[in-house]
C-alpha cells in the first residue's frame, strides 16, 4: 500500500476509535491514519522486569504478578471515586488504590490475575501502589521484548492506547510501498518503510532506534530537496517583467529615517535594490538575529516596489504579528507622508472589508497589502504583483510561498528569517536562494540580561519576574508542555498558569497560550498581552515567533534543558523590544550539571550565529528522543543540526534526479 494514501483514511475507520476517541486524537492533530502513524513518540522506557512481592523495593518503579483477592472497596462521591484493592502472590501482598477510575469494579474480578506496575510505597508494614498501570500478563511479557513508546499526550488519552491503535494500523494496512530508491537504501543500509514505522514506534533496541529514524529523516531531507529542485526550475535566473528604479520617494525616505542603518542593513538593502534593478526575478533572503532590524529593510523593498508602480504583498505567520507590522508601516506612511496605499488582510478580517480590499487589489489601487495565510486564498487577486516578502519564511511550507508568488506574473520573492542556522548549514539549505547576513544590531538595542538556575532556586525568579510586573512590565513564561503527562516531571502551562494564580496578587492578570487553542483563540490571547490587559503570559513555544511586545521585560523559561539552544535564543528574543533593560531566566529541571554546561552557551553570547554553531557542536547523534526538540524548520522527525551527515547526503541524491 502506498504510505500517502493513509491520509484519505479517517482515524473514526479505526476499530475502537469512536466520537469521543475521535475527538481527543483530534487534539493531539491526529485525523487520519496517517497521522497516526507518523506520531513518533517523544521518548521511550524499558519495562522493569517481572518481580515477586518479596522481592519489591520501596520508591522504585517494579512490576509484579498478583491475584486479585476479595477485598475490593468503592466510594464515589461529587468529585471523586475511590477504588481500593489486594492483590497477592506466594510471597506476599500489594495495597493499591486507584483515583477516578470507575471501571475498575467490572474488570478486577476476584482471582483474576493481572501485572501491576507502579513505584513502590509503604502501608504500614504492607507494600502499596497508587494508581498503577495494569497490563494483561502475556500483553506485558510480550512488552517485555520491546523498548515502550512514550508520546506527547492531551487528558483522557495515554501513551498504551495510542501504541495499540499504531501496532493495529501497521499490522492491518501495512507492508508500505518504499519510496526511496533501492540504490539508496542499499548504500545506507536502511530498513523497509514498514521496518522503520514499526521500530520507531517499538524499537528493540537502540540500534534498531537509530536505523529507523535515520532511514525516516533521510527521507524527510529527501522529500524536501525534490520539492525545492522543482521550485528551483522555475526560477533559474529567470528575465523580470518588472522594470524597477531607485525612486525618488525611495531615496527621499531613505534620507530622512530617524536612525542610522546598520552595516548589515545597509548591505542587504543594497543586495535587494541591485537585484530589484538588475532585470532577473529576485529570490533572496534576508537571515539575521532577533532585533537587527529586518523588518525596516523590508519596509523599504516595499517603498521602492509601489513608488515604481507596483504592487507588493507581505506575509506573516500569526494574525498578530501581521498587525504589528500593518501598524509599524502605516505609522511610517503617515508620519513621513508616503505614496502608499497599505491594507491589512486576515482570517478575521469582516466580510464588507475583506469585498473592498479584494476589489481595490485586482484594480491595483492598494500597492501594499499586509496580512496573514488570508492572502494566499483563491479569491485574492493582485493587478500588478511584483515583490512578495514573507516573514519568518521557514514558517510557511515551500507551497504556500509559492501559491502567492503564483498570484504575480513571476513576481520578485524577499524572504526574511530570524532562524540562525551555521553557514555550513545555511549553504545546503538555501540552495535556491541568495542570502543577505545581517550581523550586527542597531546600537539602541540593550542586550539582555540571561541567568542559570536550577529548580531549587525557582521561586527566586519568580520573585524577581515578580519585582518588574509590579513596575508596570509585562513578562512571559515557557514551559515544555500543555498539560500534565504521564511519566514526565516536565512543567505544563495548565498547572503553572494555576500555581502563578496562587502565588500572585489577584490584580496581576495570567493569561495562557500553547498551540492546541484555535487560532483565533490564540490571536486574541496575543493581542491581550500586546495591549498590556494581560501581565504575565504562560505559553509554550508557540510564542516563539509572532509577538513584538516592547513592555515585555522578563522571560523565564523552565525545563530549559528540553530545549535546544537556537530555539532557548529565538524565545529569549521575545524580550528585549524596547527600550527597557530585559531578563532572560534559565530553568534547569534536570539537575545535571552537563546541561549547566550547555545552557551557559546562552550566558556567554546573544550572536545567535555563535549559538547555532554550538548547538551543532554540542548535540551528538542524541538519546532515544523520537521528536526533534530545535522546533525550526518543517521537518517531523529529522533534524537539521543532530541529523546534518544525513541532510547533505539527502541533497546529494535528490540532485542527482536533476542532472
Amino acid at each position: 500500500m502506498n504510505y500517502n494514501e493513509l491520509k484519505n483514511i479517517s482515524i473514526k475507520q479505526l476499530k475502537g476509535v469512536g466520537e469521543k476517541n475521535a475527538a481527543l486524537f483530534a487534539r493531539l492533530g491526529i485525523e487520519s491514519v496517517y497521522d497516526l502513524i507518523s506520531y513518533y513518540p517523544r521518548a521511550y522506557k524499558k519495562l522493569p522486569a517481572l518481580c515477586k512481592v518479596c522481592e519489591l523495593k520501596e520508591g522504585e518503579v517494579c512490576a509484579v504478578k498478583l491475584k486479585v483477592s476479595d477485598d475490593l472497596y468503592f466510594k464515589k462521591t461529587a468529585s471523586n471515586a475511590v477504588t481500593s484493592v489486594t492483590g497477592f502472590d506466594s510471597t506476599g501482598k500489594v495495597l493499591m488504590t486507584f483515583f477516578r477510575v470507575t471501571y475498575l469494579r467490572s474488570m478486577l474480578k476476584t482471582g483474576s490475575e493481572w501485572v501491576f506496575m507502579g513505584v513502590v510505597k509503604r502501608k504500614g508494614r504492607n507494600f502499596a501502589f497508587e494508581m498503577p498501570e495494569i497490563h494483561k500478563t502475556y500483553e506485558y511479557i510480550e512488552n517485555l521484548k520491546n523498548l515502550q513508546p512514550v508520546y506527547h499526550l492531551t487528558k483522557g488519552i495515554n501513551s498504551k492506547s495510542i501504541a495499540k491503535y499504531v501496532t493495529g494500523s501497521i499490522n492491518e494496512l501495512g507492508p508500505f510501498e518504499d519510496k526511496l530508491d533501492p540504490e539508496i537504501i542499499k548504500k545506507f543500509g536502511f530498513p523497509s518503510l514498514s521496518r522503520a514505522l514499526s521500530d520507531i514506534h517499538f524499537p528493540i533496541n537502540e540500534e534498531d532506534y537509530i536505523f529507523a529514524r535515520n532511514r525516516l529523516a533521510f527521507e524527510e531531507f529527501y522529500d524536501f530537496f525534490i520539492q525545492l529542485n522543482e521550485i528551483k526550475k522555475n526560477y533559474n535566473r529567470l528575465k523580470s517583467e518588472y522594470v524597477f528604479l531607485e525612486t525618488a520617494e525611495y531615496e527621499r525616505f531613505k534620507s530622512i529615517i530617524p536612525f542610522e542603518l546598520t552595516a548589515g542593513q545597509n548591505n542587504a538593502l543594497n543586495d535587494i535594490v541591485s537585484d530589484l534593478t538588475g532585470g532577473f526575478v529576485m529570490n533572496r533572503l534576508i537571515q539575521g538575529d532577533v532585533g537587527c532590524g529586518k523588518t525596516i529593510v523590508a519596509f523599504l523593498a516595499a517603498l521602492l516596489c509601489a513608488s515604481n508602480g507596483y504592487q507588493c504583498a507581505f506575509m506573516a505567520p500569526t494574525e498578530v504579528l501581521a498587525a504589528q507590522h500593518f501598524t509599524k508601516f502605516k505609522d511610517l506612511i503617515e508620519r513621513y507622508k508616503l505614496n502608499l496605499n497599505i491594507s491589512y488582510l486576515s482570517g478575521s478580517t469582516t466580510q464588507t472589508a475583506r469585498k473592498e480590499i479584494l476589489n481595490d487589489l485586482s484594480l491595483g489601487s492598494i500597492n501594499l497589502i499586509v496580512g496573514t495565510h488570508a492572502l494566499i486564498e483563491d479569491n485574492v487577486e493582485f493587478e500588478n504583483l511584483a515583490l512578495v516578502i514573507t516573514d519568518e519564511q521557514h514558517r510557511f511550507g515551500v507551497l504556500q510561498r509559492n501559491i502567492l508568488s503564483d498570484k504575480g506574473n513571476k513576481p520578485h520573492i524577499l524572504s526574511l528569517s530570524a532562524t540562525p542556522i551555521p553557514r555550513t548549514l545555511a549553504s545546503v539549505y538555501y540552495t535556491d536562494l541568495q542570502v543577505s547576513l545581517i550581523k550586527d544590531k542597531p546600537s539602541c538595542r540593550i542586550p539582555i540580561k540571561t541567568g542559570l538556575r536550577s529548580s531549587q532556586n525557582r521561586v527566586e525568579g519568580l520573585r524577581f519576574l515578580y519585582s518588574k510586573v509590579k513596575l508596570g512590565q509585562q513578562a512571559i513564561v515557557v514551559c515544555p508542555m500543555i498539560e500534565e503527562n504521564e511519566d514526565t516531571n516536565l512543567s505544563n502551562v495548565t498547572d503553572y498558569a494555576k500555581y502563578l494564580k496562587e502565588l500572585m496578587p489577584d490584580d496581576i492578570k495570567i493569561g495562557v497560550l500553547h498551540g492546541r487553542m484555535k487560532n483565533n483563540e490564540k490571536n486574541r490571547i496575543m493581542q491581550y498581552f500586546a495591549n498590556n490587559d494581560i501581565n504575565i503570559l504562560v505559553s509554550t513555544t508557540v510564542i516563539e515567533v509572532g509577538i513584538d511586545v516592547p513592555n515585555a521585560t522578563v522571560i523565564l523559561i523552565e525545563n530549559a534543558e528540553r530545549f535546544g539552544l537556537a530555539t532557548l535564543h529565538q524565545l529569549r528574543g521575545r524580550v528585549g523590544r524596547g527600550s527597557l533593560e530585559s531578563y532572560c531566566i534559565l530553568i534547569n529541571g534536570s539537575g545535571k550539571e552537563e546541561e549547566n554546561d550547555r545552557l551557559n552557551v546562552m550566558l556567554e553570547s546573544e550572536d545567535g550565529f555563535y549559538i547555532a554553531d554550538e548547538d551543532l557542536r554540542l548535540r551528538g547523534p542524541g538519546d532515544l528522543t523520537g521528536i526533534r526538540q530545535s522546533g525550526d524548520m518543517h521537518f517531523k522527525i529529522a533534524d537539521m543540526y543532530r541529523d546534518r551527515e544525513l541532510f547533505v547526503k539527502a541533497k546529494e541524491y535528490a540532485d542527482k534526479k536533476y542532472l
